[in-house]
């Protein structure tokens, strides 16, 4: 644990708790709901962000009295005994979701107030980030617009070989999510082998993330573990080491680690035996967006990074949105 060895000492001064709610209608049916902890101490401040997707789960947040001075270790000790929902979260990874908020604050206000970026903490470069584009709207509407962009789709079931062969066709598809370990979600895929075969077969240098390992799908991904990724079911290094298979790559969402040491550990892992790495998204509102592109900047940079700016979420196609890759971050903080 190198990455935390060279963190966990580093001292802050919490002398006070507080939080922002922000919220967006995405549709009729969804509202974003997000909460981002901010602990502030000598005129500076630490900011996190609780991505906890069910918006009812943001009307209770615990309160964390303020620990004046300690140290990034002893706090992140110190909310294991933390109460983080008034009672059980709709969704059983909201747990780790809200605990970032806390870690990830901790961490960046300690950083701030040691006039530190995360880069000089573990004394490492950043690099510039390279960004795909996740969407479930019109991928040849965002082509159009952008012949250049590199895409991170959904298989859908009502994909049929025509439409993938128009897909393929464009060249700029970089990852295939096939989202099987959701569940009880509006996005949700019923594993398909017939999807994984034309998928497999006509997307070849594709990262191909969260597809079922059981039976027929499997069997067609046999001999594909190399492409093959893993998201929702990866909270710890732990957890890579008792997937099915040996994966080619992992997509790091660090407020699915829970805590900065977890997060930490799993890169470290990842690096250790081989696994490429990039970073994912959860429709962040706020300053966690930040977050995952520095993460990204530091150690998976030229990743299929899905962690395209926010302005990307915020409508169809238009001039003036950011290119990939973004630049470097220079500013002190997480």
């Amino acid at each position: 644990m190198a990455l935390w060895d060279k963190l966990r000492g580093l001292e802050l001064n919490v002398e006070d708790v507080a939080t922002e709610r922000k919220s967006v209608d995405v549709s009729t049916q969804f509202t974003r709901v997000t909460t981002t902890v901010v602990l502030g101490g000598e005129g500076e401040h630490g900011r996190g962000e609780d991505v906890t997707y069910t918006a009812e789960d943001h009307d209770w947040f615990p309160d964390l009295a303020a620990p004046g001075r300690t140290t990034l270790g002893e706090l992140s000790a110190e909310l294991d005994g933390l109460r983080l929902f008034e009672g059980e979260p709709k969704m059983g990874a909201s747990a780790d979701y809200r605990r970032w908020a806390f870690e990830s604050a901790a961490l960046d206000l300690a950083l701030r107030q040691n006039d530190l970026s995360l880069g000089a903490a573990v004394e490492r470069e950043y690099g510039p980030v390279r960004f795909v584009v996740s969407t479930r709207g019109d991928a040849f509407a965002w082509l159009q617009h952008n012949p250049e962009l590199e895409l991170k789709l959904d298989p859908e079931k009502d994909w049929d070989r025509p439409f993938m062969e128009r897909l393929a066709a464009t060249n700029r598809v970089r990852v295939l999510d096939f989202k099987a370990y959701y569940t009880g979600t509006p996005v949700d895929v019923v594993p398909d082998p017939a999807l994984y075969r034309a998928a497999v077969e006509l997307f070849p240098d594709a990262v191909l993330e969260d597809a079922s390992v059981d039976g027929d799908c499997g069997a067609v991904l046999r001999g594909h573990e190399g492409r093959m990724s893993f998201d929702a079911p990866i909270h710890s290094a732990a957890d890579v080491r008792a997937l099915p298979v040996q994966p080619g790559w992992l997509n790091i969402k660090p407020s699915r680690f829970g805590t900065t040491e977890r997060l930490l550990e799993c890169i470290e892992d990842c690096a250790a035996t081989g696994i490429q790495m990039y970073g994912g998204g959860q429709f962040e509102l706020g300053v966690g967006r930040r977050h995952i592109q520095v993460l990204a900047s530091l150690f998976y940079p030229g990743g299929p990074n899905d962690v395209a700016p926010s302005d990307y979420n915020a409508g169809d196609p238009r001039p003036g949105l950011p290119q990939s890759p973004l630049p470097p971050p220079e500013s002190i903080g997480l």
